[in-house]
Parts: C-alpha cells; sequence; structure tokens
C-alpha cells in the first residue's frame, strides 16, 4: 500500500473552488476530501493525471454548490510520498 501525505487547508465557501482548481494545477494531489465545520465529508473524488477538463467538470459544478452553502470549510489534499 503506497504512503501518503495530507495537508489541510481551511477556507472560506466564496475561496473553495479557487483553491480546489489551485490543488489540482499543482498536479501532484491524487485525491480531495472537502469537510465542513462539522468535520463531516462533504465531498471526496481522486484526481488523476490527465483527468483535467470535461472528467473534472461534474466535481468542479459540485464544489461549487458546496461553496454556496459552506461558511467554511476544511480542504484535505492526499499526496503520494
Amino acid at each position: 500500500m503506497e504512503e501518503t501525505n495530507r495537508e489541510y487547508f481551511r477556507v472560506s465557501g466564496d475561496e473553495l473552488l479557487s483553491k480546489v482548481k489551485e490543488i489540482i494545477r499543482e498536479g501532484n494531489a491524487t485525491r480531495i476530501i472537502i469537510k465542513n465545520e462539522k468535520d463531516e465529508t462533504l465531498m471526496e473524488f481522486p484526481v488523476t493525471i490527465g483527468a483535467l477538463g470535461v472528467v473534472l467538470a461534474p466535481a468542479f459544478a459540485a464544489v461549487g454548490t458546496i461553496a454556496a452553502l459552506a461558511m467554511k470549510c476544511t480542504i484535505i489534499v492526499e499526496k503520494k510520498k
């Protein structure tokens, strides 16, 4: 089993989508998890190499919806060691 590192980012709802896009552009994330203030998982999706554009469009739409409803979120980014 591969080991992963986790990075945590606290963002407001209006920063959520831009931060997720930034993380994906960096290219070293394998999974993104978005949690609300109560530490409940709102969304979790894998990020694979080459999964940009059309494949991630539904994920971006869902993140946008979460951003409109959430006040504060935690983004957990898993990366390969």
